[in-house]
């Protein structure tokens, strides 16, 4: 069993929040993080992946748990790095980064994507009619 999955596992005791586990992709999320921690504004040179890899899975599982604000989760999503760590090399703060990170990304795939009236409103089209070329360029036309 892949590190993240026994993870997930330890996190979730419980019918309910191994529901809300299931919904979610560990092996894709793990391959993410991956190959995109070292992008992080955070990532921190002579670390390795397997320093956050406990870190990722906490956040990413967390946000399917807890759902809401981060910060209402933010106790809770620290004991779950404490408990799951392992060998990691991060401290709790540095820790508490990449979970961020991984509840925003979770966040982020779990909103509504806007609607096509709502993307022209933005740009100030919605109920107007299309724009009419002058008069002058009517003859290009």
């Amino acid at each position: 069993m892949p590190a993240t999955a026994r993870q997930q596992d330890d996190i979730f005791a419980d019918d309910a929040e191994s529901n809300a586990a299931s919904a979610i992709d560990a092996q894709g999320e793990d391959a993410y993080w991956s190959r995109c921690c070292h992008l992080e504004g955070y990532f921190r040179a002579g670390l390795d992946y397997e320093d956050y890899a406990a870190a990722y899975c906490v956040g990413y599982i967390g946000y399917a748990q807890y759902g809401g604000a981060f910060e209402d989760a933010e106790k809770s999503l620290c004991s779950n790095w404490v408990r799951l760590k392992g060998d990691s090399r991060l401290s709790v703060s540095e820790a508490m980064l990449a979970i961020r990170a991984a509840w925003n990304r979770m966040e982020a795939a779990a909103a509504p994507a806007p609607q096509w009236d709502e993307l022209f409103a933005t740009a100030g089209e919605v109920g107007t009619q299309p724009a009419r070329a002058p008069a002058a360029n009517m003859a290009l036309l």
